[in-house]
């Protein structure tokens, strides 16, 4: 995937491509993300993000959560179903927009000039696609940068293109359960992984950014299950002494000795979960199954079970943006899993991947002014400076605000729309303290 993408940006930059020609500002973005970073970056940027969708995209066809499937072939054919519908002039009007129904005849019909129509059309189709599924999983169906879109693969009819391998893999036996997503993403940086070993016994030290190749490891199911039925369950069934729980526990390790000093529970929508190194969400929807369980033998209606313990329970934190964001996918698959009409109005998961916020002294004197001193305590001004380096800390942070959620309210209320420059001071402010509100919060369970 990473070559495919390699040989289109040399493609889109050359001074003669067709891409300079009709798409002139996406050229000059792709350039200039380039010149900022280097192509390496950005070939690895490009190749994650379609990886994700890719993958993301053929676990809902083989799922059948994609009205019509959008990398799976129909039954007994070997050509994406959407594209062989489009070909026969069928189109879906949920995950193909009108303007892209418009541009995909016109190439398959032969009124448009291409080199390669089928394909063309294709990619037209994928993206479609993936503006469609925007407005329930935002964090993995971003809007992208348009040379992202320019620098998809080419060849995605062909025999030997990344699709058909995705399909080899993604199997519907491989794909009963969602942690088959987190597997391939395990075996997508190994190579990264192996790269930064070797790196180390040439005493090269691992920086910020190559923490995730370097640390992720896939957590055996054995060993999640074993964690989350002695912490989940376990307070479960020290609340309920009589739950059934006990039934589908596997690894559970019952207390020798009657227990009398744990947390009192209530009700399962009170229990609080974090993993604060989630990766793609292993812990996290293993406990989903475990929250479902107990909130059905606790009477709750079915259907609203998915959005309560989405809502209420779960909390992921992650410093590699790739994993959180597949961390997220995982949860709203488990949610849609349990509910068919999930998807049509999905609640978003608590994951929240840390990222690196600095601000200038000048920069927060000014926003200080806007937004009344009053608020700035020495614990808020320290911690608005605890996140310059969260790509090297993570979890490890201790914000030194202690109120962070009461700040967070009142500053959220401050209108700052008028002044563009305190505005986005304004949004870095609100990003930091949300961020710290995760690290700062009491959860019955840390796992």
């Amino acid at each position: 995937l990473k070559n495919k993408v390699s040989s289109k940006i040399d493609l889109v930059l050359n001074e003669e491509s067709s891409a300079r020609r009709e798409n002139s500002k996406a050229v000059r973005d792709l350039e200039s993300k380039i010149r900022s970073t280097n192509k390496d970056k950005v070939v690895e940027q490009v190749a994650y993000t379609w990886f994700n969708r890719f993958t993301a995209l053929q676990y809902m066809d083989v799922n059948g959560y994609n009205r019509v499937r959008v990398i799976a072939p129909a039954d007994n054919q070997t050509r994406p179903e959407i594209m062989s519908d489009a070909s026969a002039g069928v189109f879906d009007d949920n995950l193909v927009s009108e303007n892209t129904k418009n541009i995909v005849t016109s190439l398959l019909d032969g009124r448009s000039a291409s080199i390669d129509p089928d394909n063309e059309a294709y990619r037209y189709l994928i993206v479609s696609a993936c503006n469609y599924w925007h407005s329930a999983m935002p964090f993995l169906f971003e809007k992208i940068a348009d040379y992202t879109e320019l620098l998809m693969p080419d060849d995605l009819l062909s025999g030997n293109s990344i699709l058909v391998k995705l399909r080899d893999a993604m199997t519907p036996e491989n794909c009963e359960d969602v942690e088959v997503i987190g597997w391939l993403y395990q075996f997508y940086i190994s190579e990264k992984k192996d790269e930064v070993f070797a790196g180390l016994k040439k005493n090269q030290k691992v920086t910020p950014e190559n923490i995730p190749a370097a640390t992720q490891l896939f957590t055996p199911n054995w060993i999640v299950k074993y964690l989350v039925e002695n912490s989940l369950g376990r307070l479960w069934m020290l609340n309920r002494p009589n739950s059934s729980l006990i039934d589908q526990m596997e690894y559970y390790i019952a207390p020798e000795e009657p227990e009398t000093d744990f947390l009192k529970i209530t009700s399962p929508e009170e229990i609080k979960i974090c993993d604060p190194a989630c990766g793609s969400g292993h812990m996290l929807t293993y406990s989903f199954d475990l929250l479902y369980t107990i909130y059905e033998e606790e009477g709750y209606d079915a259907p609203t079970i998915p959005t309560l313990i989405l809502q209420n329970n779960l909390y992921g934190i992650e410093l590699d943006q790739r994993a959180g964001e597949l961390s997220a996918f995982a949860l709203i698959m488990k949610a849609r899993g349990k509910h068919r009409r999930f998807l049509r109005n999905p609640v978003q998961p608590n994951i929240c991947v840390l990222e690196n916020i600095k601000f200038q002294t000048q920069e927060l004197d000014e926003y200080m002014t806007a937004v009344g001193r009053d608020l700035f305590t020495l614990p808020l001004r320290t911690t608005l400076t605890q996140f310059e380096e969260a790509d090297n800390f993570g979890s490890l942070i201790q914000p030194a605000l202690q109120d962070v959620e009461g700040t967070l309210e009142v500053l959220q209320s401050k209108d700052l729309s008028g002044n563009l420059f305190l505005k986005a001071t304004h949004d870095q402010v609100l990003k930091v303290l949300r961020q710290a509100d995760y690290l700062r919060q009491k959860y019955h369970v840390v796992v």
